[in-house]
């Protein structure tokens, strides 16, 4: 599903505009991005917790000529489903 099915499909359901539903989704998203940045976690009931993660520095090997490199540390984000999704997707996926 690309972004456009998606937000026809909501669009639908709720009986917004394409327009209006594509600016809901928008605005979702920016305070989504809005919150990572300042290092919060989002939590979204019934789907899962979006969450900033920070990794540490460290050392490592190129395998070709074994150099040692240092990987500075980043922020990468993380998602946990909640335990139903994790149920749903280890029985196969099933509604």
């Amino acid at each position: 599903m690309n972004n456009k099915d998606f937000i026809s499909d909501i669009s639908s359901v709720t009986g917004y505009t394409v327009a209006d539903t594509q600016k809901m989704v928008n605005m979702v998203i920016d305070y989504m991005t809005d919150n990572f940045q300042d290092g919060n976690a989002v939590t979204i009931p019934n789907f899962g917790t979006f969450d900033v993660k920070k990794k540490l520095e460290r050392v490592m090997v190129n395998p070709s000529t074994q150099q040692r490199m240092l990987v500075p540390p980043k922020l990468v984000l993380n998602f946990k489903p909640v335990v139903s999704w994790k149920d749903k997707l280890k029985n196969g996926g099933g509604r």
